[in-house]
């Protein structure tokens, strides 16, 4: 009879205790939706935030190649971006043989980018007209890309001198690095390819200029010195160079890697003395151009 009377609970007890399981469902049913609601509206925001980067990445990159694709153009448009005739890539040269009543002369310049000296070196060009080889090294373009920008935005070659200038044997993977790397941040800076190269110090056998030759590079050397790397006087540096002239000869001169004060104290009376004797001055893309059209004709007579 007591057992009964456990049982027989009043009506409010029971409503009381229905409500109260209501409520527990409910309450463990609501979490869960808004559990799946957040996880969902998580999952669009994080997909909508993923997006909106790629998406300014690839504009970002788009304006990079527009910007590259003008620096050509411009290249292009200046002379400065020249294809290497097809019989000078992957050789060694230090000067050419053009017609023989053309005298032309090339002005090359190693180690910029680099401050104050490759400025003051492209306004003497500026100020007599003449249009120059720059040989850059790839740290020094990766840290002074504005002046880099104003060598060919000057109408001037630019060409490969490797990333650290190092003289010592490298193995074949450094090799490769010192002229891939220099390629890669001319191109990023300029929008120039080019397939010029000289080998820091004039040393072939340590493994870049063989890399260089391989890549179908034209190994540039030269035929006048000017010792300016000496730090001679003026008036000497001056001698060196016009002493050991010819036409289709190469001049050796540096705007980087050192104090430069005697190259561009030089170089306009350097400039006057080549043009009074009867030089005009070129490029090297333009020089090798002229001996190759020079050497078709031989061949076609």
């Amino acid at each position: 009879m007591n057992t009964k009377r456990l049982f027989r609970l009043p009506k409010f007890v029971l409503f009381g205790l229905a409500a109260l399981i209501l409520t527990l469902v409910v309450g463990i049913m609501i979490p869960t939706q808004q559990s799946s609601f957040s996880n969902s509206l998580g999952q669009s925001v994080i997909a909508s935030s993923l997006a909106a980067p790629a998406t300014t990445v690839q504009r970002v990159t788009e304006i990079k190649k527009q910007m590259l694709n003008t620096w050509q153009e411009e290249a292009k448009q200046k002379g400065v971006y020249q294809a290497i005739p097809k019989r000078y890539q992957g050789t060694t040269l230090n000067a050419v043989k053009p017609n023989a009543s053309d005298k032309i002369i090339a002005l090359t310049f190693d180690d910029g980018p680099w401050p104050k000296y490759t400025e003051q070196i492209l306004s003497i060009l500026k100020e007599n007209n003449v249009k120059g080889t720059f040989f850059v090294i790839g740290r020094n373009m990766k840290n002074f890309p504005e002046i880099g920008k104003k060598i060919v935005a000057e109408g001037h070659t630019i060409a490969n001198h490797t990333w650290h200038h190092w003289y010592h044997r490298l193995n074949p993977k450094a090799a490769a690095y010192e002229i891939d790397a220099t390629e890669e941040i001319i191109y990023k800076v300029t929008g120039v390819k080019t397939n010029l190269f000289r080998p820091p110090g004039g040393v072939l056998g340590n493994g870049p200029a063989a890399y260089a030759r391989s890549k179908k590079y034209s190994v540039i050397m030269w035929s006048a010195d000017s010792h300016d790397y000496k730090r001679p006087a003026a008036p000497r540096l001056i001698s060196n160079v016009m002493r050991t002239s010819k036409p289709g000869g190469i001049v050796l001169m540096h705007d980087g890697g050192g104090v430069r004060d005697s190259t561009v104290k030089a170089l306009p009376d350097m400039i006057q003395k080549f043009r009074s004797s009867g030089y005009r001055f070129v490029t090297l893309p333009e020089m090798l151009e002229l001996e190759d059209k020079a050497l078709q004709a031989v061949a076609k007579k």
